[in-house]
């Protein structure tokens, strides 16, 4: 859920240095969190990792105890979600097996700024269809990055996800989307996955967007299902991945 604001807050050059350091500290905890990702593991084990690695480097959690919409607080510093999950798991006791792909989803607060990434990885050998879905969902994000220009729009990232999504055989996920970040963690503008180019916010210099491009492969049975779906959570037969 976005905070309230009258639009996008345009960063200075020392601010996105900062939001730079923080970040960094993000990509170093998810390819600690990448190289666990083993059969055996549990993402309870990365979860404590990751939290313990947060405070040697000064940082906080944005995710622990964030309880928008008077949810109850998150419970982790990372969202850890396999499979069929979309975003937002709970990292638990249970044990990753051979096959799986795991959406780690992580940031860190850091003097005062919010940095946030995503990433999902095989646990073992996966299969080709799975190794597809990731590869492409990395395809997605790479062609969504290119369009960040001043002068462009919003519909321009979103054109540039679900083009190359159902280029390659895959759903983009309408019922998530990305967004503004800063010394908040979700500020405007809403960032979507799927659009019409020359449409939407213009991009301005200053603007720090965080891009979430989720895939999914799903059965023609269940396309009309998850077009319909509003909330997230697991829904049966459905590989997912989500990159940002």
């Amino acid at each position: 859920m976005l905070d309230r604001m009258k639009g996008p807050i345009l960063k200075t050059r020392e601010e996105i240095q900062v939001m730079d350091r923080a970040n960094r500290i993000v990509l170093e905890i998810l390819e600690m969190m990448r190289s666990m990702a083993k059969p055996g593991a549990t993402t309870a084990q990365l979860n404590a990792v990751a939290e313990e690695e947060l405070a040697k480097r000064g940082a906080k959690s944005p995710f622990k105890g964030y309880a928008p919409m008077n949810l109850p607080p998150y419970p982790a510093v990372v969202c850890a979600s396999v499979n069929d999950v979309i975003v937002h798991g709970i990292p638990n006791r249970s044990k990753l097996q051979e096959g799986d792909i795991l959406g780690l989803d992580f940031g860190s607060i850091f003097e005062g700024f919010v940095g946030d990434g995503a990433i999902t990885v095989p646990v073992g050998k996966v299969s080709e269809r799975a190794d597809k879905l990731m590869q492409t969902t990395k395809e997605c994000l790479d062609l969504a990055i290119e369009e960040m220009r001043p002068g462009r729009h919003l519909g321009d990232i979103g054109a540039a996800v679900q083009q190359q999504a159902e280029s390659r055989g895959f759903h983009v996920i309408r019922n998530f989307v990305g967004h503004g970040i800063g010394r908040r963690m979700h500020e405007e503008p809403q960032v979507y996955n799927y659009g019409k180019r020359g449409r939407g916010l213009e991009l301005r210099e200053g603007m720090v967007l965080a891009i979430e491009p989720m895939l999914c492969e799903i059965g023609p049975k269940l396309k009309a299902r998850l077009e319909r779906a509003s909330t997230g959570g697991m829904i049966q037969d459905v590989r997912t991945d989500n990159d940002g």
